[in-house]
């Protein structure tokens, strides 16, 4: 009876030690005092003792351990692990971890979450959403710009140089505005509610470009030159690194310069032969100064003793003879400015190279480091301002347009999509909000911008997708009165720009993540790279901890997927609750299936890449709930917004559950046996229910505080086909009761459509006043105007040759006219 007593009470014991991640000094005194128990109550004897000894002495004698047991598995680990390229360290060093480090370690910390405080916007960056913001979004008419200029207007170029828009990120020394990463975001949200084109504009100089490398890297007279200029539209900024034979693997880039000595403005010198070929590069066509990757050589040792330096980024003057630039791209039907630029033989000095001399062959670095900025601010911002908007405008449209005698909004068919674009647009705000809180903070979260890149661009092409089905042929009719067209035309480029997606999930999430984000596996990684007796040591630390770290993860998931979960740790009490302590027990399985995956592929994981990616969506979808938690606690918890988060939430849950048991299942005999130990009774996450799709949809079919917040910071003056359709919302609603009244005086049935006609009839049987016909008259027009589609005569269309022949033909008839007239006149 002891016997068992103890036995159980001892693994028990260890067990609680492992999930609480007690030191290795702790767990010893306590199972010293167990078998001390067990001793006296006549359990524990020498064997045992002896036993226990044998584990504990090699453990804690510092100086044994390393040398027995850490050394030899040093030298297997030096054998089997890949080195790191210089490549890999830079994009390593270049980042840093934030919260993801916490959901990625087994053990999330909820209320170091919640004691991260919510950004706030500034009065100066306020007003410049109010104003200047506003104001441009009004000038922009989008379909003028995509099919007749494919360009934006001249007056649209000048006033975002003379309002700075170029300049977000320069700083105020500079003649900057020097806005936070999170005002940058809801511009450009904004922005991208009302124009693909004017969003990729302002967006791509504030992200990867000179503007960012100079304030980072550039030498003082680099800064004073081009810093002011930058800021007030003097000079147009791009960055060229993509070539025709390096995409996604950048690193691979041809493009070439070569130290040697030649002659610039009269003297001989030594500088950079440059020869490259870049394409899809954006501003590239009106940029007045070229931020140009390349890879540098020194084959004379000019400036040093190395032969290749590296990838090295110049600053490169338009003018400059030998450059071949100006051809535009056509993407999409979106017609931003981006096109090819070529040079061959293109001398510069080598004080063009950004940071000077001494920062040739440091260029990746400097890349890495400030895309894991930019890419977490333009592109998920302007999805998120994309879907947005979208969604508050499928919602009204939904309402005013009647089929079957019903808005169709609340068809149950329509509330599944309509429910989709509501939640993913809570969602996706929350991310971009708390992706930029850490950019605010001075991190660079290099794994933070991947996950925030992928799955808001993700999101942004299946909710437009959802937008289209709605709207039907309202959506597929291109032309002014289209406000959805064009921006589903350009979502495959947000797709594919600043790392591709399939790149994006099945490389760099977890290729970064598991690295970064592990307490452990960085410091083994450059411990096992120091051949001395302190690498030894560092090795020694980190593998131990790392053991310890795999047995408690081991043990958590064991006791929260066996309903532990239930009881785990959670911030609050309210319906919430839930979702935290499922994370607790996803954020255990991420961990310990992280350390079993490079446990047992080692190297070989990241040519796994299905396995990779399925990691990386576990960590992602933690990431996305805990911005979504984030958001509902930092707005007051509002309780109208509980579908919202309820839906976001189940939606994220799931489909990171499924990943799991996709890994799971192509994992062989371990994975089954883990599916074992993290889902012993199935599956946990469900989707979100019919019900909750309904309430979530009906949130958007009619103004409320709910529907306010979602979209909230959009561009929804009545001057925008957007807050038009809110007017138009307005009015139709307020429409019903109207036509009711007709109806019942009238005493027969009627359709709610010809609503001019539904006025006259009141107005004739006396029961609406002149204001009451006034409204049904605004109601009807803003009604056809949301149902209606453009048509146009045939030349309209016409474009490129086609269109320049039948103008000349046209002009070639006009003096015949003339000439007739002219006698007449005469």
């Amino acid at each position: 009876m002891f016997t068992t007593l103890w036995i159980i009470a001892t693994i028990a014991l260890f067990a609680g030690l492992l999930y609480y991640r007690s030191s290795l000094l702790v767990t010893s005194l306590v199972l010293i005092g167990m078998f001390a128990i067990g001793t006296v109550v006549g359990v524990v004897g020498t064997v045992l003792w002896l036993l226990l000894a044998a584990v504990l002495l090699p453990l804690n004698v510092s100086a044994f351990r390393r040398n027995v047991i850490s050394k030899p598995i040093l030298a297997v680990y030096r054998k089997i692990m890949p080195e790191i390229s210089d490549t890999e360290r830079d994009a390593i060093d270049a980042g840093t971890t934030w919260w993801e480090g916490d959901l990625f370690r087994g053990a999330p910390n909820w209320k170091k979450l919640h004691s991260i405080q919510k950004s706030e916007l500034t009065a100066e960056e306020q007003a410049f959403l109010d104003g200047p913001v506003e104001e441009i979004c009004k000038m922009l008419d989008d379909w003028e710009a995509t099919h007749e200029l494919a360009d934006m207007p001249e007056p649209v170029w000048q006033y975002l140089k003379d309002h700075k828009f170029f300049a977000m990120i320069i700083k105020k020394e500079y003649g900057g505005l020097e806005f936070s990463a999170y005002a940058q975001s809801r511009v450009l949200q904004k922005l991208a509610g009302v124009s693909t084109i004017l969003a990729s504009t302002v967006g791509v100089p504030n992200s990867l470009g000179p503007g960012e490398l100079l304030q980072h890297y550039g030498t003082k007279a680099q800064k004073d030159y081009y810093l002011p200029r930058l800021a007030v539209g003097d000079e147009i900024p791009c960055f060229a690194l993509t070539s025709p034979e390096a995409g996604s693997d950048a690193g691979s880039i041809p493009d070439s310069g070569v130290v040697c000595k030649g002659t610039w403005e009269g003297k001989e010198i030594v500088g950079i032969k440059l020869n490259f070929n870049k394409r899809y590069i954006t501003l590239a066509p009106v940029a007045t100064v070229i931020g140009l990757a390349f890879k540098l050589y020194d084959p004379d040792h000019l400036i040093g003793d190395k032969d290749e330096l590296g990838i090295t980024a110049a600053l490169i003057p338009r003018d400059t003879k030998g450059l071949n630039i100006g051809r535009r791209h056509f993407p999409l039907n979106v017609p931003f400015q981006n096109g090819p630029l070529h040079g061959e033989d293109v001398f510069v000095p080598l004080d063009y190279i950004i940071g000077g001399q001494e920062m040739a062959g440091k260029g990746w670095r400097m890349l890495v480091e400030c895309l894991s900025v930019g890419r977490a601010i333009t592109l998920p911002s302007n999805s998120a301002g994309g879907v947005k908007s979208i969604a508050l405008a499928t919602g009204a449209y939904a309402y005013i347009r009647r089929q079957f005698k019903l808005p169709i909004g609340k068809m149950e068919g329509v509330e599944e999509p309509l429910a989709r674009l509501a939640g993913d647009a809570y969602l996706m705000d929350a991310v971009t909000r708390f992706s930029t809180k850490a950019i605010d903070l001075g991190e660079k979260p290099s794994v933070i911008s991947a996950i925030a890149k992928y799955h808001m661009t993700e999101k942004l092409r299946a909710r437009m997708d959802d937008a289209m089905d709605i709207h039907g042929g309202k959506g597929i009719c291109l032309g002014p009165n289209n406000y959805l067209g064009r921006g589903y035309q350009g979502v495959p480029v947000a797709i594919t720009v600043e790392g591709a997606n399939i790149l994006t999930r099945n490389l760099m999430i977890y290729g970064q993540g598991a690295i970064r984000c592990h307490p452990y596996v960085l410091e083994e990684m450059l411990a096992s790279a120091e051949h001395t007796a302190a690498g030894l040591a560092r090795f020694d630390k980190a593998l131990f901890g790392h053991i310890g770290f795999a047995m408690s993860n081991f043990v958590r998931s064991l006791v929260l997927g066996f309903g532990g979960w239930r009881f785990s740790s959670a911030p609050v009490s309210d319906s919430t609750a839930k979702y935290y302590q499922q994370m607790n027990r996803f954020s255990a399985n991420l961990a310990l299936l992280s350390d079993v995956a490079m446990g047992v592929l080692g190297g070989s994981l990241k040519r796994k890449q299905r396995i990779s990616a399925r990691l990386g969506d576990m960590l992602s979808y933690l990431y996305l709930a805990s911005a979504t938690l984030k958001r509902f606690d930092e707005e007051g918890r509002q309780h109208d917004d509980l579908p919202l988060v309820h839906w976001a939430l189940q939606d994220t849950l799931h489909k990171l559950q499924e990943s799991q048991l996709a890994l799971l299942e192509n994992f062989g005999a371990i994975g089954k046996a883990l599916k074992l130990v993290m889902y012993p009774f199935g599956r946990i996450a469900r989707r979100p229910s019919d019900k909750l799709d309904h309430k979530v949809a009906k949130l958007l079919l009619k103004p409320n505080a709910s529907r306010e917040r979602l979209g909230a910071g959009q561009f929804l003056s009545p001057e925008g086909a957007f807050g038009y359709l809110e007017t138009t919302l307005r009015d139709i609603i307020a429409a019903e009761a109207l036509f009711d009244r007709v109806r019942k005086a009238a005493n027969h049935r009627m359709s709610f459509i010809f609503l001019d006609k539904i006025a006259a009839k009141g107005k004739e049987l006396g029961v609406l006043n002149d204001d009451e016909v006034a409204l049904l008259l605004r109601a009807e027009e803003g009604r056809l105007r949301t149902i209606n589609v453009d048509d146009f005569a045939h030349e309209d269309l016409m474009a490129g040759k086609a269109a320049r022949d039948y103008a000349l033909a046209s002009k070639a008839k006009k003096p015949k006219a003339a000439a007739k007239a002219a006698p007449d006149a005469a």
